[in-house]
Parts: C-alpha cells; sequence; structure tokens
C-alpha cells in the first residue's frame, strides 16, 4: 500500500517536463498513476528488459504514429504487436495524410463524398485505392518468393517500401523490430489478400508463423516488460504469451476503457497477474493502469525518453 503523504499542487513556473512528471506523483488521481508509469518504464530500461510495444489502429492515424517511430528508431521497444489496421495506416500515411475533422460531422455527407471518419481523423477513400496499387505488386513479390508468408514478413517489407521517417515501420524494419500482427486479416490488408487469392489460390498469410519466432523473443529474455495502449488482440496477444514464462516482469497499460463487463481491454494490470500473465510485485511497484487518452497520456509519459 501507498504511504500516505501529502497532495501537492502544481507549480508549472520555468517547468520543465522530468520535474512536471515528479509534481504528478504527489498530485492525486491519474497523474499519480501516470508518474507511477514513467517509473516503471525507467525501470525496464535500467534493467535491460526486453520491451514490447503494443497499440491499436486508430492511435497509428493520430499523432502518436511518429512517436511509435521514434520508440523504434532509438531501439527503446524490442517487439511490437498491433493490429493490420495499425501496419495499412502507418504505411498509407507515409504517402498521404490524414485530415482533422470533427467528432460531430455529417456522416452520410461524408459518405457521399468517400470520406470515413475515425473519430475526428478523416481518411479519404483515395487512401484505400492509394494502398491498393502498392499492396498487390507487394504480395506478388512475396508470393514468387514464397507461397506462404507472415504478417511480420508483410510488416518489414512494407516498411522496406517507404523511406518516411515519421513511420514505425520504416525504422523498425532497419533495425530488424519485428512488429506481429496476429489480427492482420481484420484489416484492408485482409481485404487485399482476398482479392490477391483469387488468381493465387495457393497464397497463404500464415498467422501462426509468427508465434515461434514471439515466443523465443519471450523465452530467452532475461526480463519483459510491456506499454499497451488500448486494448483488444494487440493486448492479449502481448499478455498471452509472456504466460510461458511466468507473466511479465513490468506492465503499463494506458486505457479509457472500464472493467465492468469483464473485457479485456477493461481489464486492469492486477487482473492480469491472477492469470499469471503479469508477475505479482516482489519489489517495489512493477505493473499499472493509466485511465486516459492514449494521445494525450502517452506524449507525456515518454518525453524524457525521447
Amino acid at each position: 500500500m501507498r504511504s500516505m503523504d501529502n497532495i501537492k499542487d502544481y507549480d508549472l513556473a520555468g517547468m520543465r517536463m522530468d520535474r512536471l512528471i515528479e509534481q504528478m506523483r504527489s498530485a492525486g488521481f491519474q497523474a499519480t498513476h501516470l508518474a507511477d508509469g514513467v517509473e516503471i518504464i525507467r525501470r525496464m530500461r535500467k534493467e535491460k528488459a526486453t520491451i514490447f510495444l503494443a497499440f491499436t489502429a486508430n492511435m497509428v492515424a493520430s499523432g502518436l504514429r511518429s512517436l511509435f517511430a521514434r520508440l523504434c528508431e532509438r531501439k527503446i521497444v524490442h517487439a511490437i504487436i498491433t493490429t493490420g489496421g495499425a501496419i495499412e495506416h502507418d504505411f498509407i500515411r507515409s504517402f498521404r495524410p490524414y485530415l482533422l475533422g470533427d467528432f460531430n460531422m455529417d456522416d452520410a455527407a461524408l459518405h457521399r463524398k468517400s470520406m470515413n471518419r475515425i473519430g475526428n481523423i478523416i481518411v479519404p477513400t483515395e487512401r484505400y485505392v492509394f494502398l491498393e496499387k502498392k499492396i498487390q505488386p507487394m504480395f506478388t513479390r512475396l508470393y514468387k518468393k514464397n507461397k506462404v508468408t507472415f504478417p511480420s514478413e508483410i510488416a518489414k517489407e512494407l516498411g522496406r517500401m517507404t523511406k518516411d521517417k515519421n513511420s514505425f515501420l520504416y525504422w523498425a524494419a532497419k533495425n530488424d523490430i519485428p512488429v506481429f500482427s496476429p489480427g492482420i486479416t481484420d484489416s484492408a490488408i485482409g481485404l487485399q489478400s482476398y482479392f490477391f487469392k483469387q488468381d493465387h489460390p495457393d497464397f497463404v498469410i500464415d498467422v501462426t508463423g509468427d508465434m515461434k519466432s514471439l515466443a523465443d523473443i519471450v523465452l530467452t529474455a532475461k526480463k519483459t516488460g510491456s506499454i499497451i495502449l488500448g486494448g483488444g488482440i494487440s493486448k492479449h496477444h502481448v499478455l498471452g504469451v509472456n504466460l510461458v514464462r511466468g507473466g511479465l516482469d513490468y506492465a503499463v497499460y494506458v486505457t479509457t476503457s472500464q472493467p465492468w463487463d469483464g473485457s479485456l481491454s477493461g481489464a486492469r494490470t492486477n487482473e492480469a497477474v491472477s492469470w499469471g500473465k503479469i508477475k505479482g510485485a516482489r519489489k517495489g511497484r512493477n505493473h499499472v493502469t493509466i485511465d486516459g487518452d492514449a494521445t494525450i497520456v502517452f506524449p507525456l509519459m515518454i518525453s524524457e525518453f525521447l
């Protein structure tokens, strides 16, 4: 149990970011949890833990994308687990911008204009036409090389096809950081694979093919840690694979979901302890859940590491 220190008011005069985070520790509510998350990430790095970064597709449509790229560029994270949508957004944005809209736009009017809304972010349908023109030749190259491919190979190939320094795929490919996407077919990439298979029925994206590579990373790591933004398959794949080593040594969640319906997305870190997916603390705090929008929380949380 945390010691009952005094709540302290913020003093932002001449504030540096590291001092702001330190003040958050004594501010209460989610500010305290955010400061705990920063401290846990410091411990991961100090103890040279293998760090998994997990996030969902919507976050790559936002300005967080470049922060994922910086973490890969500086080799702060060692593996990424994400969705097929995150891969497609990153690749498309390497060549075409997304647009800022509003949460309360006329969606029927947007549809008539071939505009697609993700919250207050607008993705013109033309972006997916562009993706098709790029990805079909890529599938052909992979097919000629081997009729069976893996999600990590698709991510690496797309990373090699861009020179955008704000692309996490670019830096992951350059620095040999694997990108795992166990649900890759639930995306525009999956739809494009369906089109490709009409003429190449023996083409296979083997989502099980990456499991050994991922397990090898987990089993050979001295310690493992995770930074998990959002929920769903990205979150659970990190937790699930770490079962084979008795759980993550460190975990930081950022979520807007709630636990009351028993959802995985809303589950707190302490629930994962019950499954053996995160180790119970031995010395000091080793896991925390931060309730908040990742577009606000994550830049603050990782600022000192970039």
